[in-house]
């Protein structure tokens, strides 16, 4: 059975919102690997925007790629040690 385009879009947008509600930067600011934190939770603030204004627009298929692409950001900062998350969260692939 196809995955359900809007249930998936729905998942991936809390997804992605809960995500950059948890991850926090593990270097101090200023530094190389606070600035990187910082671009990495840039990019996926972006992308949740970005997301949430094609699903406005009535295109799921596009909101549902911004979606999954700002929680690449963060996924890929969280395993490179750039954010320090929550041991008990489920919302990451450490």
């Amino acid at each position: 059975m196809p995955a359900d385009l809007d249930e998936k879009t729905d998942r991936y947008e809390r997804m992605l919102a809960d995500a950059l509600a948890e991850a926090e930067a593990a270097a101090p600011a200023g530094t190389p690997l606070g600035e990187a934190a910082a671009e990495c939770r840039e990019m996926a603030k972006s992308y949740l925007e970005d997301g949430r204004h094609f699903r406005e627009d009535g295109d799921p298929v596009n909101a549902l790629a911004s979606f999954s692409y700002g929680y690449g950001w963060l996924d890929a900062g969280v395993r490179f040690g750039l954010f320090s998350i929550p041991e008990d969260t489920e919302l990451f692939t450490t």
